[in-house]
């Protein structure tokens, strides 16, 4: 038995796995293109992406979009055929332009959350760049897909569902999450298929919709597929593997982190986050983390009443600096045991999937 390819348009990726955007960094270029030579769907995150250029401080948007193009042409120059994509925040500044450099670059799929991306079917225009939103709910899908055919005749190309279990910034309140009751992964696809169905009914094509949030392994991956997704996307595995684009002290955390080690946190934009409780998360417990210096990123965020800098605090992580960095992770980090290559981790899920199936 072999698994179903994931079918994103005229787009076919042999193994039904989205590799997820980690920022700040995480994710670039060499990531992204292993996960793609091994099937899958690579991802590249575009959160900060030009915190290695020297304007970087000076000059941010210009740097971040410069940053954003080198990394997809390197992409490109390490997996020729496979299927990349970028994932890029509603709530950054330079949105826009984001998305136009990467259209610029012949991207495969631009994935947006932080916020639904209302305009991103007008940005993409005239390209064969695919697009797809991320979302918490039903409600949430139904809202976004109608927006997108009213104002612009355009069905999302794929839809990504992301539960409570993920990593980084989540879309649900603070009570949510901590809350007995929590929302149920498996339900909010259910509800997201069902929601889409109205759709694809009118004689539209079908619309593949993804789980993503706290998947691990190929039990899992079985679990969504027999519900009706038709992929999974994972983030918080790829961190730990050779050819992801963070420091080995970075990598190292994530093995090394405990189940009572992985917290909620909270963002300065605003929304919950998960992570792992070090030193940084330690010091912030105690008392708010001085700002130095604002990049003036994300839209939400207010230098002065912000307890940290999240780009300051997310760029030491993923250069080595724990200490001082905020290191994101899945709800299931806790179960890795050591760092190994993409194809290696890539083989192994697939093959713990089809015998699942």
């Amino acid at each position: 038995m072999k698994l179903s390819p994931l079918r994103i348009g005229d787009l076919v990726a042999p193994v039904p796995i989205i590799q997820g955007g980690m920022g700040v960094g995480v994710s670039l270029s060499q990531l992204s293109s292993a996960v793609a030579n091994a099937g899958g769907v690579g991802i590249i995150s575009g959160v900060q992406i030009g915190f290695r250029e020297p304007d970087f401080e000076t000059n941010n948007n210009e740097a971040n979009v410069r940053g954003l193009k080198k990394e997809i042409k390197k992409a490109r120059e390490l997996s020729p055929k496979g299927i990349l994509g970028v994932n890029l925040l509603v709530a950054i500044n330079n949105y826009k332009d984001m998305v136009k450099a990467a259209v610029e670059e012949k991207i495969d799929i631009i994935i947006s959350g932080a916020g639904l991306p209302t305009e991103l079917p007008e940005l993409i225009k005239g390209s064969q760049t695919k697009i797809a939103p991320i979302v918490s709910s039903g409600k949430a899908a139904s809202v976004i897909t109608k927006v997108w055919k009213r104002k612009y005749n355009y069905l999302p190309d794929m839809v990504i569902v992301e539960g409570p279990e993920a990593g980084g910034h989540l879309g649900f309140s603070m009570e949510e999450l901590q809350s007995k009751n929590k929302p149920d992964l498996p339900q909010i696809v259910k509800e997201v298929i069902e929601a889409l169905k109205a759709f694809q009914d009118r004689g539209q094509r079908a619309i593949p919709v993804i789980a993503a949030g706290g998947i691990y392994d190929g039990l899992d991956i079985a679990k969504y597929l027999k519900i009706g997704a038709s992929g999974v996307q994972m983030a918080t595995r790829f961190a730990a593997t050779e050819e992801c684009d963070a420091d080995i002290k970075y990598k190292q955390a994530y093995v090394n982190a405990k189940k009572e080690d992985i917290v909620l946190v909270k963002s300065p934009v605003g929304m919950p986050g998960r992570a792992i409780r070090n030193e940084f998360i330690k010091k912030l417990e105690l008392d708010n983390i001085p700002i130095t210096k604002c990049y003036g990123c994300l839209r939400p965020c207010d230098p002065l009443k912000s307890p940290y800098c999240i780009s300051t605090a997310l760029i030491n992580a993923v250069k080595g600096k724990l200490e001082n960095g905020l290191i994101f992770v899945g709800e299931n980090a806790h179960k890795l045991k050591k760092i190994v290559p993409v194809k290696e981790l890539m083989e192994e899920l697939v093959e713990e999937t089809v015998k699942a199936l």
